[in-house]
């Protein structure tokens, strides 16, 4: 199966959260110009796993170079993608128990390409994409809001290898990006 979405790395405008108290408890959500976004912000509330414990379980299928939350068929899903003697995988990481749930062969098309930049990119680096992560995820935290990294991409900037984050804090998107060398 291929990726249906591209990665979400740009994010514009301010996501506004509406409480609605409903048979005693309160049902956050999000409503913004990206109705994406929105979906997205709103699934991750029942992630168990964060995207660095995905990064983790993929390691058995090969190196992870890119890995994102999303929202596919109506449902949360982790993705990661992997390097592995040459070839390349889509790994679907359960988002409750951390433990793989699916692994495909990523043979064409778009996501072949990213998969080989982001290869790359990884051949490069001197940290781990997980690593990169949970830099990022530190230096956002300040205010009182969980931080969650919703994608982490390798990709090669000016000839160095940098990872592109993207953050949700809240339910506001931020992207970040750390260095790899």
């Amino acid at each position: 199966m291929t990726r249906r979405k591209m990665l979400l790395t740009s994010v514009s405008g301010l996501l506004v959260v509406l409480t609605t108290p409903l048979a005693g408890q309160r049902l956050a959500l999000a409503i913004g110009p990206d109705q994406e976004q929105a979906e997205l912000a709103n699934a991750l509330s029942g992630a168990k796993v964060s995207l660095q414990q995905g990064f983790t379980a993929s390691e058995r299928e090969g190196q992870p170079i890119s890995g994102k939350f999303e929202v596919e068929e109506g449902k949360l899903q982790l993705s990661v993608y992997t390097a592995k003697e040459g070839k390349f995988f889509e790994v679907i990481v359960d988002h409750m128990t951390g433990t793989i749930a699916k692994v495909e062969p990523i043979t064409e098309g778009d996501d072949l390409i990213h998969a080989k930049s982001q290869k790359a990119a990884m051949d490069r680096a001197k940290f781990k994409l997980a690593d990169a992560a949970t830099k990022a995820k530190g230096q956002a935290k300040g205010e009182a809001t969980e931080v969650l990294v919703v994608s982490a991409v390798a990709e090669l900037k000016d000839d160095r290898p940098e990872a592109t984050i993207v953050l949700l804090q809240g339910k506001r998107f931020s992207t970040a990006s750390e260095r790899l060398d």
